[in-house]
């Protein structure tokens, strides 16, 4: 089996958004997935992309991607944030995510960064074990923190009425 990884292309959004519906899935959060393919295009591309996507094509189709964005750490300068590492379940076990994440690693390496990071849900150890043994660090004392629109709303209503937050 041939596996090409290339940079992603416009023309790849229908196959990265059906990988990203199917790994909402997987993470049992289909509801969570409020972009769209058209919202996809307009962030990964052009000159102002918000992110860069790799895919993984088994005889010309996208079966895998690795979706990520640079970062910037006070500690350590320059860093890349890996998003998301998605493989279809059906090509799983095929080494194909190993290809992608080695990909990642190269071009950050090549971009001179300083560290690449990820969440991975702690339930998920086969990608934890997989991620230890590459030489990865999974930080047990970190938590991810997030503020959905909702909450921001919330927080600047609070701000706009001078409430303690």
């Amino acid at each position: 089996m041939e596996v090409v990884i290339r940079k992603a292309v416009q023309e790849d959004c229908k196959d990265i958004f059906s990988l990203i519906q199917e790994l909402a899935v997987f993470e049992k959060a289909p509801e969570a997935v409020i972009i769209t393919e058209a919202d996809l295009e307009a962030h990964g591309f052009g000159a102002h992309a918000l992110f860069e996507c790799f895919v993984a094509e088994v005889e010309g189709a996208v079966v895998g991607i690795a979706l990520f964005y640079p970062r910037y750490s006070t500690w350590k300068g320059p860093t890349l944030h890996l998003e998301d590492l998605i493989v279809t379940q059906q090509m799983r076990g095929k080494g194909i995510g190993s290809r992608l994440y080695a990909r990642v690693i190269e071009y950050a390496e090549s971009k001179g960064v300083q560290r690449i990071e990820w969440v991975v849900l702690d339930w998920n150890t086969p990608a934890i074990e997989f991620y230890e043994q590459s030489g990865a660090t999974v930080l047990p004392d970190w938590r991810t923190v997030q503020m959905d629109a909702h909450g921001i709303c919330q927080f600047i209503e609070k701000r706009k009425n001078n409430e303690r937050i």
